[in-house]
């Protein structure tokens, strides 16, 4: 009698552990909306502790940036093959509970069905049932991480084009500041629909990409001072600077482009705050601890844009006031993605630290 309630429990749950591993695969690259699957989080999470903990050792962030670099390409990697342990076990407790013979003979049945009918022979019809339906579900598997790997790539290739030529714009200081004299220096500051949209629709895709497919957020930018969340921090800082201070007609654009990216950066944020406790600072980064930009940082940009001829509103509190309402929005969330992927320092409008 114990025998058969061991049985019946090993078939359940060897069931159980299959369905579980389908569905995961199935909720990460097939439903498209962002859903939590246990089986992943526990896998990243356990390969990013290790990671943290090599990262911590260096002293430099260009030492630990890369280490980090490897994290998320490993932990794709490792995704299936977790998957596929957890489906043989699955299959190894339904061989055993189905009288195919001891553990280690029905995990070897398991182990030679799981990408491809093996040399191992089922002993009945419905243990070949079995065997097939194991073999499919493991060529699905991987099937399914190598159609969607180009479809990654691609997002991450159109992530870093914007990363890339946000760079160009505001040079190795990459300030909000620095963008802002750039766009006026142009010409465009008053009139740069086209550049707000382009922005605009990043964030849109981040936001889409980012949450679907969060691994995403932790491949990092093929230059090492480079990150997608410090150039969504810098376009989003240029844009509360010049609602707050310049003094222009409204920018429907622009106020478009600012509002998808506190949606994004807030919504990926939420994600990994909902599902995962994010490590300490000072685990993943020797750094200083960020700080808001201060009235001081902000006057002194205000009369830096002044001197470069940037028509500004007359009351510098009042857009001082203004600019920490605005910034309230995403800073916040644009924080802790930082300290999430290990980015470089985000800057605050006049060059410092924040």
């Amino acid at each position: 009698m114990l025998d058969l309630l061991l049985r019946i429990a090993a078939f359940l749950g060897g069931a159980f552990l299959v369905v579980t591993i389908i569905l995961s695969a199935i909720r990460s690259f097939v439903l498209p909306r962002n859903e939590s699957v246990l089986v992943n989080n526990w896998v990243f999470m356990a390969i990013r502790y290790l990671f943290s903990f090599l990262a911590a050792r260096h002293r430099t962030y260009a030492a630990r940036d890369r280490v980090m670099a490897l994290y998320a390409p490993v932990a794709l990697v490792m995704l299936p093959i977790a998957w596929l342990i957890l489906l043989s076990l699955g299959y190894t407790g339904i061989y055993w509970a189905l009288g195919e013979g001891s553990l280690s003979v029905s995990y070897l049945l398991s182990s030679s069905s799981l990408l491809t009918l093996g040399s191992v022979e089922a002993s009945s019809f419905i243990i070949s049932v079995f065997t097939h339906s194991e073999a499919t579900f493991g060529l699905l598997l991987i099937t399914l991480l190598i159609s969607y790997l180009p479809t990654m790539y691609q997002a991450f290739t159109r992530r870093e084009l914007v990363v890339a030529r946000v760079e160009l714009r505001c040079g190795t200081n990459r300030t909000a500041t620095e963008l802002i004299l750039w766009l006026n220096r142009t010409g465009s500051l008053a009139d740069d629909g086209p550049q707000w949209k382009i922005w605009e629709e990043w964030f849109v895709e981040i936001e889409e990409t980012h949450t679907s497919l969060p691994i995403l957020s932790f491949f990092r930018s093929p230059q090492p001072g480079r990150s997608w969340i410090t150039t969504a921090d810098l376009i989003l800082e240029t844009a509360a600077v010049v609602i707050s201070t310049v003094e222009q007609q409204r920018d429907p654009d622009m106020e478009l482009c600012f509002k998808a990216g506190c949606v994004a950066v807030n919504r990926v944020s939420r994600y990994f705050q909902d599902r995962a406790q994010a490590e300490p600072a000072e685990a993943i980064s020797s750094e200083d601890p960020i700080e808001d930009p201060t009235r001081r940082d902000f006057f002194r940009t205000y009369d830096q844009l002044r001197e470069e001829g940037v028509s500004l509103r007359p009351d510098r509190e009042e857009a001082w006031h203004k600019y920490q309402e605005l910034r309230s929005r995403y800073s916040e969330a644009a924080r802790f993605m930082a300290r999430l992927v290990m980015a470089p320092e985000l800057k605050s409008i006049g060059g410092n630290q924040s």
